[in-house]
């Protein structure tokens, strides 16, 4: 589980076209037929797991958690099988054509778009009602669907929620209060605004990347994306258009990095050789920078999202569905419980920079600690706690907002802040474009 394992959140356009055109009632072929999987009151039988670039790291772990649900059910058995992070969705993709989907497959943001929105996985909500009270609320809600009520498709395992990472030595040198930050998208541009104007070309404030900041940005500043039926978007608005003049004025400024409009730079490299002064908003970068840049991770400060207008933050999921038509649903959906109960989230995440999607594993007092207030690592597993505990967890990105719809918008962003094209034709052929694929993902 690596760190970009945990932030990649793009799927090629050859794998979405490839898994668009399966049946969209379930997998054709399938040994085991297409009907949703009921429970019948026994937990028993062989069921495959799988799970996501967590060998060997992790092996311990794992092994310890399946162990410990075959003793609790001794007639079940977990066939735990791990796959590189490298060809996860193509992998994915040929099972489901071949009807060979695990039985719980650990999936992250991407995959579950994949699979969830072309009917593969068990309605977790229709198996286990009950259980929804065990998580985050946000957490839960993440693994519905447009159109399809109150089913949920996945059971939450880790999460990471945003945060707000800076250097203060170069917040001072801005003339900027580092006791201060931005708690909001338009005050983020004022301070990166000012920030330009101060940094003399020696440092910059945050990455350009309109596909990373979209459409976390505009949801946060209250940019309706879909109509109320999610069959259209509906981000062609002022405030989105707002949005781009300001990325453009911000840009030609030098409040960016020129290169990384259109490039994915090395972050890490440019916050920790101190020419950044926004890191990514996740923990786990926080205690990368403190192992790889110790002088900067010194004058780095965290605090609480940015969120915009409404206060809402996202957070990214990785989370395990069952397939939908698995022989042994009992088993199945016990044994995802098992891996994202309190206790077992809890001892994964003292392991791993991750946090419970279980509302028991994070009220453990370890999420609460703030040490003595000064070390970032530590602050910033309390305040990523924090947010997931009371924050409006809905600025995620819709299934609706696929890879391909994310590329179409990024690439009119970039001629708009570049200045080939003004802001408001880009994001009026920005949404006719993301329309005309919504359009033909629905037509396969």
């Amino acid at each position: 589980m690596t760190r970009s394992h945990l932030t990649r959140k793009a799927v090629a356009t050859a794998l979405a076209a490839g898994l668009l055109s399966l049946c969209a009632c379930g997998v054709g072929g399938t040994r085991r037929g297409t009907g949703e999987a009921h429970r019948t009151g026994r937990v028993a039988g062989e069921i495959t797991f799988r799970t996501l670039q967590l060998k060997p790291v992790y092996t311990a772990y794992v092994q310890g958690v399946i162990d410990s649900f075959e003793r609790k059910y001794p007639d079940a058995k977990v066939k735990w099988e791990d796959v590189p992070g490298d060809g996860y969705n193509e992998k994915l993709v040929a099972d489901a054509r071949a009807g060979a989907l695990p039985d719980v497959v650990n999936l992250s943001t991407d995959s579950f778009q994949l699979l969830a929105g072309r009917g593969m996985l068990a309605d977790v909500a229709a198996l286990d009602g009950a259980v929804a009270a065990e998580y985050v609320p946000g957490a839960w809600e993440q693994f519905k669907l447009p159109g399809k009520g109150e089913g949920v498709y996945a059971y939450p395992w880790y999460v990471t929620p945003e945060i707000l990472t800076y250097n203060q030595d170069l917040f001072v040198k801005s003339g900027l209060d580092p006791a201060r930050p931005p708690t909001t998208v338009e005050q983020f541009f004022d301070y990166a605004d000012r920030i330009a104007q101060t940094s003399g070309g020696r440092y910059a404030a945050f990455m350009a990347d309109p596909k990373g900041r979209l459409p976390g940005d505009w949801q946060k500043m209250g940019v309706p994306l879909l109509n109320a039926a999610g069959d259209r978007f509906t981000f062609d608005t002022d405030k989105a258009v707002t949005w781009v003049e300001r990325m453009k004025d911000l840009y030609a400024k030098g409040a960016m990095p020129k290169e990384s409009l259109l490039k994915a730079d090395d972050v890490n490299q440019l916050y920790g050789s101190g020419r950044l002064v926004f890191g990514p908003g996740s923990p786990g970068f926080v205690k990368d920078i403190k192992a790889n840049a110790p002088q900067v991770y010194a004058q780095t400060r965290v605090a609480g999202a940015v969120t915009g207008t409404l206060g809402h933050i996202g957070i990214y999921a990785q989370s395990l569905g069952i397939r939908k038509d698995t022989a042994h649903p009992d088993a199945a959906a016990e044994f995802a419980k098992w891996v994202t109960n309190g206790p077992n989230q809890v001892e994964f995440s003292r392991r791993a920079t991750i946090y419970p999607s279980n509302a028991r594993g994070l009220a453990d007092p370890r999420f609460a600690d703030r040490g003595d207030g000064k070390d970032a690592e530590t602050l910033a597993r309390a305040i990523g706690a924090e947010q997931l505990r009371t924050a409006a967890l809905d600025a995620n990105t819709p299934v609706q907002w696929s890879s391909q719809v994310g590329d179409a918008v990024a690439r009119e962003m970039q001629k708009a802040v570049q200045g080939e094209e003004d802001a408001r034709t880009a994001v009026r052929r920005a949404q006719e474009e993301a329309n005309r694929l919504l359009a033909a993902a629905g037509e396969r």
